[in-house]
């Protein structure tokens, strides 16, 4: 099939690449030309394992292409992906402005049948608008139809997240718009729910939100776990064994961050709002998150007594693992106050410094976490790396000036760190 994804972010690269592997004819467009340059050269722009392999295996089959033609690939496609960003506005919505002008190109391209899907993360009714908006402009001479095909890809994971997917939403308003992705994804051996635009939207929505609640959730048990004396691993461990909770997501730590949580879970809210229903909840789950934050920064006040001119090292400043994502990553708010208290600024990431140096100039950065942590009076954790997982905790103490260890993401063992001489404190533990 000829497909055209236009946007080549994350979701749309990794869109692109996996269905040109799959056998498709796929033409990506983006209009920066410098981006699209580095990508004809077989090089990603981000860190994502596995990507930059499966995009020069497409560039050598000859199944993948780059334009800045929009119009030129809707002409020469079958299949129209939308896949570019949807930022927060201030208010908390969606800004659909990118969106909208994607449509607004489209719809003069259009001289037969097409089917545009849009796939980037956007609020209810909004492919139904995509809809009218295109009917305007072609004054309804030409006939198309408009699908919603959400994404559930996470960072780090996302091409076995897209070529083994759990579940695959499509929100159809015609047969034949239903037969065209039926064919598309009909090599994947998982659960298909079709449902109308609007519904398949709100799955998306709902589902991070979901998540997010999770995560909050347990931060928020966390809390009461250190203030009785309990563990929250433990209590975690506990509850994932209930078939109706799970364990995923279940991982105390300095909260969630990245371009989709922040972002989706406001959009909700404000799409509640407008909707005329006041998500609370919602509301209460982005601020337990934002309070992660100063609960490590307790941590590290309370064995430190106090920040100015303490040498704090920073291990992981990706928002996750497996990637070089600082958008809203926690360990930059914890960063900037700790700079207001005076703190010297020393860090390691395994994949985001390059990133990192952009938005936290202020900050020395090292290749190595021993050497960051040379001469320095506190090791904080803020990155799930898996490197960070088998620290060698003597040789770690032996560099700095003070043994303080704070474990913003509960992946050490405690009792092994404090036998090797730390002042260890992690998340509620």
């Amino acid at each position: 099939m000829s497909l055209s994804v236009i946007g080549t972010g994350y979701v749309g690269l990794v869109t692109s690449a996996c269905f040109a592997d799959l056998g498709h004819t796929v033409i990506a467009v983006d209009q920066d030309a410098d981006r699209l340059k580095l990508l004809e050269a077989g090089r990603v722009p981000f860190y994502e394992p596995g990507l930059e392999d499966l995009l020069k295996r497409a560039l050598r089959s000859g199944r993948i292409t780059f334009t800045t033609d929009t119009a030129d690939a809707v002409r020469r496609s079958e299949v129209i992906f939308i896949t570019v960003g949807t930022p927060s506005r201030e208010a908390g919505d969606a800004d659909l402005s990118a969106v909208a002008a994607v449509a607004e190109v489209i719809a003069p391209a259009l001289t037969e049948y097409r089917l545009i899907v849009e796939k980037s993360t956007v609020p209810a009714r909004t492919g139904a608008r995509i809809r009218d908006q295109i009917h305007l402009l072609t004054r309804g001479a030409v006939p198309f139809d408009v699908a919603c095909n959400p994404e559930f890809l996470r960072e780090g994971s996302a091409v076995h997240d897209f070529l083994h997917p759990d579940r695959i939403v499509l929100g159809v308003e015609s047969e034949r718009s239903e037969r065209l992705l039926r064919e598309l994804y009909a090599p994947f051996d998982c659960p298909v729910v079709v449902t109308d635009l609007s519904t398949a939207e709100l799955i998306k929505h709902a589902s991070n939100a979901f998540l997010a609640m999770k995560i909050s959730y347990i931060n928020a048990v966390a809390n009461v776990c250190e203030r009785v004396g309990a563990d929250v691993r433990m209590v975690a461990d506990g509850m994932g064994y209930d078939a109706r909770i799970g364990r995923a997501y279940l991982d105390a730590g300095v909260g969630y961050g990245g371009s989709c949580f922040p972002k989706d879970v406001a959009a909700f809210v404000q799409l509640a709002r407008e909707a005329g229903y006041d998500f609370r909840l919602l509301e209460e789950v982005a601020r337990v998150n934002d309070g992660q934050r100063d609960v490590l920064l307790r941590l590290l006040k309370d064995a430190l007594w106090v920040i100015a001119n303490r040498t704090v090292t920073i291990l992981g400043l990706a928002f996750k693992p497996n990637t070089d994502d600082m958008r809203g990553a926690p360990s930059v708010a914890i960063l900037e106050a700790l700079r207001r208290e005076g703190a010297v600024l020393r860090a390691h990431d395994p994949a985001a410094e390059a990133n990192a140096r952009q938005i936290l100039p202020y900050v020395t950065y090292f290749p190595d976490p021993y050497e960051a942590a040379r001469g320095s009076d506190a090791v904080v954790v803020l990155t799930d790396w898996k490197e960070f997982r088998t620290l060698d905790l003597p040789r770690l103490k032996s560099l700095m000036r003070r043994p303080v260890l704070i474990d913003g993401r509960n992946i050490l063992d405690p009792q092994a760190a404090r036998a090797a001489g730390f002042h260890y404190a992690g998340i509620g533990r």
